[in-house]
């Protein structure tokens, strides 16, 4: 399917995989076996990201690749600039069978 409707579509399916900021980062920082992937582009995520954040590009061509090396025994959280491509790469991860959660809203609603 191409990105851009995997986008579309998995932004207006809402899931309990979608967690607002406190949430996600709650979750996340109590999980034990909690990796987060930042999955923004590389001029996006050149001028920082959140720290111990993996990068791996939603839109780079070796992002299906990238996905099928990850342990299917980790839990992910992601996040993108809006929300978006997040939701997309949580669904496409989802269907592997890995456990992904989604920050709605982008990297601008992870809490201080």
């Amino acid at each position: 399917m191409n990105k851009l409707l995997q986008m579309i579509s998995s932004f207006f399916s809402k899931g309990a995989y979608n967690l607002d900021g406190y949430h996600f980062k709650n979750d996340f920082t109590k999980s034990s076996d909690a990796v987060l992937l930042d999955v923004r582009t590389k001029p996006e995520y050149a001028p920082g990201a959140l720290p111990s954040a993996i990068h791996i590009d939603f839109l780079g061509s070796a992002f299906s690749l990238e996905l099928a090396k990850l342990d299917k025994a980790k839990r992910y959280f992601l996040y993108c600039r809006s929300g978006k491509r997040s939701s997309s790469a949580v669904s496409e991860m989802r269907k592997l069978g890995v456990e992904a959660f989604n920050l709605v809203g982008g990297i601008g609603t992870w809490p201080k």
